[in-house]
């Protein structure tokens, strides 16, 4: 593999640019007419622009991004997250092409999108799975009878994606029909599939993800867990490692949990498994695998000290996987605050524009994962996170306090940002006594 096309935008781009130069692979990047200005392109090897700025008319575009990558010589695609990155058919067009998608195959990207068909899998292994609809549906009135007999409240979910997008909790059944057909028409935007899976909704939880990684060569690994308990509306917010709620016994059934489904579908390349877990019974449930690398991987290359891009490119090159399965969790700790052009005043509504002013954390405990700068404009057209900042250190206790420092040194201005928001949430005391659910925020505990 010695050419690769980045197909993504922003911040990934750019993480990916990187990973290709420390692994010897040439880069080529795609933008918009929105992203000219973007620093992955004048990082990588090569740029083509794709098309004007709505998404659909640019970054998904199977056949366009197929089409540059052939013509620039490319030996593999590298999806990222979001875009195309769990469309089980880009995966299938590229190795029609001759190209190496840098992640699953596209049967497994099917089986373990299909929200129940990973169910069955998570339970023919033996891991406890939130009771959910055996199937998709397509139309309100056909789910009916399966909302019932989950019951309430319950969640709907996007079939074919993630990140909170298509989500709805319906907690009577006379808000059904009406939230139903919000969340499928909001799916169909995102993920060009409107099928809504159906799932029993808990209120206090915390999310809990393990990072996985398998190989060609029969090898299967976790990283150990992130804890993305603090959500707004199904988003992530902030996430960390390892979870401050999991006992060592805990946390050994839950990575071995993961481990065994990943194993059953001969798992290549990065992704996550993803559960709840339910801190009063103290017991987890297995939720959905997202079949990519996620945006919050850096808080486990923090705590792990593997880097998993260049990872996926060794892999997706055919390497086996180059670490060991590490037995102890390593004695680090990392949180990492999602960045935002949102205004926290105003619901967090999304503030594109100018950035007059762009003054990041320097210190050694703290890394930035960034594709914006001082005179960058936010387009308007794409999510709105800006940047990640992580903060590393020996365990929570000491990443809180330095997470003090480095919210309060980084300056942005010219647009609304969450940073205001991540100040005041690391200074909550319910927060730092790791006492929150992923219904903590939409509660209004941090009004």
């Amino acid at each position: 593999m010695k050419r690769v096309l980045i197909a993504n935008r922003g911040e990934i781009a750019l993480r990916a640019v990187r990973a290709c130069r420390k692994a010897g692979v040439e880069s080529v990047a795609v933008y918009s007419t929105a992203d000219s200005a973007s620093p992955h392109l004048w990082a990588a090897d090569h740029a083509v622009c794709i098309g004007p700025p709505s998404p659909l008319k640019s970054y998904l575009q199977p056949d366009v991004l197929i089409g540059v990558a052939q013509a620039t010589r490319c030996d593999a695609i590298y999806p990222g997250y979001g875009f195309l990155a769990e469309r089980s058919s880009f995966a299938e067009a590229c190795a029609k092409a001759g190209l190496i998608f840098i992640g699953p195959s596209a049967e497994v990207i099917a089986a373990m999108g299909d929200k129940a068909a990973a169910r069955r899998t998570a339970q023919k292994v033996g891991v406890p799975v939130v009771p959910g609809s055996r199937e998709g549906f397509l139309s309100a009135e056909a789910a009916l009878e399966a909302a019932s007999a989950i019951g309430y409240p319950l969640l709907l979910k996007a079939s074919a994606g993630g990140g909170g997008r298509g989500m709805r909790v319906v907690r009577e059944p006379s808000e059904f029909l009406a939230l139903f057909q919000q969340a499928s028409a909001e799916a169909l935007a995102a993920f060009g599939n409107a099928e809504m899976y159906l799932e029993r909704f808990f209120d206090r939880v915390r999310h809990i993800e393990v990072q996985v990684f398998g190989d060609g060569h029969g090898n299967y690994r976790h990283l150990w867990e992130r804890d993305c308990s603090v959500q707004r509306r199904h988003q992530k917010l902030v996430e960390e490692a390892p979870s401050p709620v999991l006992s060592t016994a805990q946390r050994k059934a839950i990575t071995e949990a993961a481990l065994s489904i990943v194993e059953d579908i001969r798992y290549t390349n990065a992704g996550t498994i993803e559960f709840i877990f339910d801190v009063q019974s103290e017991k987890f449930f297995f939720i959905e695998m997202n079949t990519r690398i996620q945006v919050e991987h850096p808080v486990t290359e923090l705590v792990t000290g593997v880097d998993l891009v260049v990872e996926q490119l060794r892999v997706a090159a055919g390497e086996p996987i180059s670490f060991e399965q590490m037995r102890t969790l390593p004695s680090r700790a990392a949180i990492e605050w999602r960045i935002c052009a949102e205004d926290p005043d105003r619901d967090f509504q999304p503030g594109p524009g100018l950035i007059r002013r762009w003054r990041p954390p320097t210190g050694s405990f703290t890394r930035i994962d960034a594709h914006a700068y001082e005179g960058y404009t936010v387009p308007p057209h794409y999510d709105s996170m800006i940047a990640k900042l992580l903060v590393h250190g020996a365990d929570r206790q000491e990443v809180l306090q330095r997470s003090h420092y480095a919210l309060d040194d980084f300056e942005i201005a010219g647009i609304p940002t969450t940073l205001p928001f991540h100040r005041k949430l690391v200074r909550h005391p319910m927060f730092q006594n790791a006492d929150v659910h992923t219904k903590w925020l939409d509660e209004g505990n941090l009004r």
